[in-house]
């Protein structure tokens, strides 16, 4: 893939926003006013705020910066203006090209996926909800980024039916790239609604638009290793049992899966389900190890390492961003039509799952010393047991079926994946000149 140049952090544009008016009355308002007009005024005010009180549906939880944040992206679509943006995005530009919806398009595989598809023709666009879960400016960065390269994100959640359903009725999609979900292991320890809300209610409402579309499309999403949970057998193979998740996270990628079956079942939904093994590289999530200990190195702060039990090594099936990219393409050439119209299923309809990996596990003491190799610095550590946080000791994926369906066969080793992250790194943050990355 090209060297991608960085990008500053840019502002998001999600659409005009008309601010209210003020009523004159507070502009022409003066404190030399009577007495009574100020009480009456003053009553009616207490009248106004009272009366909207009691008619409001009583909240569960007090507003947050991000529900506002989303509230604000659900009233921010629509118009003329937006119509042809979204249009022009999805024009595909050769014969034989898809015209896809990707979701999740801001974040680290999704901006991928969608340069590679726009760059060989396909008609692509875009939604993300840009929630705050890390950086929102290396995600705005990556928004940027899809711009230059003629791809248009609406800034919108995917559990917004009604944006959903306008977006289905402006383009006729014929596949779907879902690649939306909360992210992370370990976070939903903390925040356990979000995955609920983004994984299972967003993955259903999708699908729910897509059974009704005419006609409706081909669906490729991401799963995830994770759902091979505690299993002890290595390679994991797509014919291994999965019910055994070790995190929240995995749990609702468990969930999707039996979700997915049920849509193909009985709407005809032609569906593809992806396992990602730890994906890394350029514009990758800060929330990874490689991402965070290429920080931290260079910051000179103290890495922690976890171990199995006896001193035994963690292992990741680390993946190079481009193999994966490659994985998904394939997956959308070979997926065929759905067979369902108006929400009714005419026929036997292809239901997928394949693992994307590099069949190479590395521990994580190793991908540490290629870093410390690549910054020519010292990393300080220290070593600690795996807690039960939602990690597994080991991650290993059998891509037979993979190779044998999609032609999928991984190309990068971890050193050479690392070299251009770590290129890629430090041309984006330029530790020299920001203190805080």
């Amino acid at each position: 893939m090209t060297q991608l140049k960085p990008i500053d952090n840019i502002p998001s544009t999600p659409g005009k926003f008309k601010s209210e008016k003020f009523s004159p009355y507070i502009h022409r308002f003066r404190f030399h006013s009577s007495l009574p007009k100020l009480t009456l005024w003053s009553f009616l005010f207490l009248a106004f705020i009272l009366f909207f009180f009691f008619l409001s549906p009583p909240s569960s939880k007090p507003p947050t910066a991000e529900s506002s944040r989303r509230n604000l992206q659900s009233t921010s679509w629509g118009g003329p203006v937006w119509e042809r943006r979204v249009r022009s995005s999805a024009r595909v530009r050769s014969r034989t090209g898809l015209t896809v919806f990707v979701t999740g398009a801001a974040g680290f595989v999704g901006t991928h996926v969608s340069i590679a598809l726009k760059r060989r023709g396909d008609g692509i666009l875009g939604l993300d909800n840009f929630n705050t879960y890390y950086d929102i400016g290396l995600k705005q960065s990556r928004k940027a980024l899809l711009e230059r390269a003629g791809v248009f994100v609406v800034e919108g959640d995917i559990n917004d039916a009604a944006l959903l359903r306008k977006l289905f009725d402006v383009v006729a999609f014929t596949h779907v790239m879902h690649l939306a979900a909360q992210a992370g292991v370990r976070y939903a320890m903390q925040n356990p609604s979000s995955y609920i809300h983004s994984n299972i209610a967003g993955f259903v409402n999708l699908l729910e638009v897509c059974k009704s579309a005419n006609p409706p499309p081909a669906i490729v999403w991401a799963s995830s290793s994770s759902v091979y949970g505690l299993n002890s057998k290595v390679p994991f193979s797509e014919k291994d049992r999965t019910d055994h998740p070790a995190s929240l996270y995995a749990a609702t990628k468990k969930a999707d899966e039996a979700i997915a079956h049920v849509y193909n079942y009985v709407y005809g939904l032609s569906i593809t389900g992806l396992r990602f093994f730890t994906v890394y590289g350029p514009w990758g999530r800060p929330d990874m190890a490689y991402f965070f200990f290429t920080r931290d190195i260079l910051k000179r702060r103290l890495i922690t390492i976890f171990e199995g039990p006896n001193h035994g090594d963690v292992a990741r099936d680390f993946t190079y961003i481009d193999d994966i990219v490659k994985g998904c393409l394939a997956a959308l050439d070979t997926a065929k039509k759905s067979t369902g119209r108006g929400g009714k299923k005419k026929g036997g309809a292809q239901l997928r799952i394949f693992n994307l990996g590099n069949t190479s596990p590395v521990p994580v003491s190793k991908l540490l010393s290629i870093l410390e190799k690549l910054l020519k610095i010292k990393a300080r550590k220290k070593v600690l047991p795996l807690p039960r946080n939602g990690d597994v000791q080991f991650t290993h994926a059998n891509i037979s079926l993979a190779y044998k369906e999609l032609g999928y066969r991984p190309t990068t080793d971890l050193e050479t994946g690392l070299k251009k992250f770590v290129k890629w790194y430090l041309s984006y943050y330029d530790p020299k000149k920001k203190s805080d990355s």
